[in-house]
């Protein structure tokens, strides 16, 4: 049974907190700044066909920069110190537990092998094959939770390459494919 040690939102806010780390009140505020237009280009931007989407996960870390800035203002801080922050320490806490809690219904229930896995969000995009371009129309995006670069670009191409799939109806090829979450160098 696979069990995620992180899922999109956990792998969300730790990348913002990792990166907000002793910042200042001004640097916080500057990544409020590019959270908020990242979140406004990805509403205005073409729907995913997932709930994991360029839309939730600006949202996520839109919605962590600013509960940061409000803890920052909270506790008079002049730099953000996550180790201070009880929340974050809290949301951690709760992450292992749920870590635990599905580790021991799995066992329960008589799973043989047990394997956590260290997913991560990849971003797949897509070009149109030649002569099947239509102007104006954005190729698909795609967001997917995957142990590998490898794995997500097979998962993706095995959902929606099939006859009658997105890529199918929309005529396009997987051309990248990008890990978001956590941004590279963070967490692991």
């Amino acid at each position: 049974m696979l069990i995620y040690e992180y899922l999109p939102h956990e792998l969300a806010r730790l990348g913002v907190i990792a990166r907000a780390a002793a910042l200042d009140r001004r640097q916080v505020a500057a990544q409020i700044h590019l959270a908020q237009e990242r979140a406004g280009r990805a509403r205005v931007g073409p729907a995913e066909p997932h709930h994991l989407s360029e839309l939730f996960i600006a949202e996520l870390r839109r919605v962590q920069w600013e509960r940061i800035a409000a803890a920052m203002d909270r506790d008079q801080a002049a730099v953000y110190t996550p180790s201070l922050d009880s929340r974050a320490v809290r949301c951690e806490v709760q992450r292992l537990q749920r870590l635990m809690t599905e580790v021991a219904e799995a066992e329960r229930s008589g799973v043989a092998a047990v394997e956590i896995s260290r997913h991560r969000v990849y971003r797949i995009g897509t070009r149109p094959v030649a002569g099947r371009s239509r102007p104006g129309v954005p190729s698909p995006v795609v967001h997917l939770l995957a142990a590998s670069a490898e794995a997500a670009a097979e998962r993706a191409w095995a959902v929606h390459g099939k006859d009658g799939g997105l890529y199918q109806r929309t005529g396009c090829r997987i051309t990248s494919v990008v890990q978001v979450l956590p941004e590279s160098g963070k967490l692991f």
